[in-house]
């Protein structure tokens, strides 16, 4: 059966083999152990939504985040979608754009094996402030 046949894994399933390979790798780069989630979905009761919102949660920040700096960016931001459908939505495409503005690498991935590899390229230093928006772009595409 082909791959493209087979159901799309859920948004968080990705993300769960994401950081399942993070930790495999931690032993050759070390500074996965700084990966972490920013847990910014989910449905919740307007009680808990608005105690959030007055603890800083904001619309559309990118679910991961490396605070690792290499080639001239900050850290490394990354919004993980599905690798078959999940919209980006313009609360995602403003702080990625934002985030970049800064000096931070910022895209959105396809798939946790996209996510890996723009980790690896990243940390390896081969992608730099600019470089990043065409990583978007490739992942996207």
């Amino acid at each position: 059966m082909r791959r493209e046949s087979l159901p799309a894994p859920a948004e968080s399933v990705e993300q769960q083999y994401l950081f399942q390979w993070a930790r495999m790798q931690a032993g050759r780069w070390p500074e996965l152990e700084m990966l972490y989630h920013v847990p910014n979905e989910g449905k919740r009761n307007p009680a808990a939504g608005a105690r959030l919102v007055a603890e800083g949660l904001k619309r559309g920040v990118p679910d991961i985040c490396l605070p690792v700096a290499r080639g001239g960016c900050h850290g490394l931001y990354i919004e993980l979608k599905r690798e078959r459908g999940g919209v980006v939505s313009r609360e995602q495409e403003r702080w990625i754009r934002a985030l970049a503005q800064e000096g931070y690498c910022a895209a959105v991935c396809r798939g946790w094996e996209a996510a890996a590899k723009l980790i690896l390229r990243y940390l390896a230093g081969e992608i730099g402030p600019d470089a990043c928006g065409e990583e978007k772009a490739r992942e996207r595409g």
